[in-house]
């Protein structure tokens, strides 16, 4: 099989019924290591529709679950960050901004999750 489908058999096996909770991290980390949600969808839809269809869940909930999580990482995305820093002058503190920005993303990426699960 392919890489993403080996890596959907090994993450559906360990973390099963509680994949909701961690969809979204996954679209998460996606965009900010890539800077891009758009490109964090790319990268992970086939990963996170295999993972859904190997532990029977709805693909579609699964795969807006990945979405969201794309969308809040896309807050603190190194390259958004730069960005909007220098629009408003504060070239340098992007270390901040980003430390700051955290704790929303991951509370917006884990309220997704908790609903996601409920609607499972």
């Amino acid at each position: 099989m392919s890489m993403p489908m080996e890596l959907a058999t090994m993450v559906a096996n360990s973390v099963g019924d509680a994949w909701p909770l961690v969809a979204p991290f996954i679209g998460a980390l996606g965009s900010f290591i890539s800077g891009s949600a758009t490109f964090s969808n790319m990268m992970f839809s086939l990963f996170q529709f295999s993972v859904a269809d190997q532990l029977q869940m709805k693909e579609q909930l699964v795969l807006s679950l990945q979405v969201l999580g794309a969308n809040a990482g896309n807050m603190i995305c190194v390259l958004n960050v730069v960005a909007a820093a220098s629009v408003v002058g504060m070239v340098g503190k992007e270390g901040t901004i980003i430390r700051m920005t955290i704790g929303p993303m991951l509370f917006y990426a884990l309220a997704s999750g908790v609903l996601g699960f409920v609607w499972v």
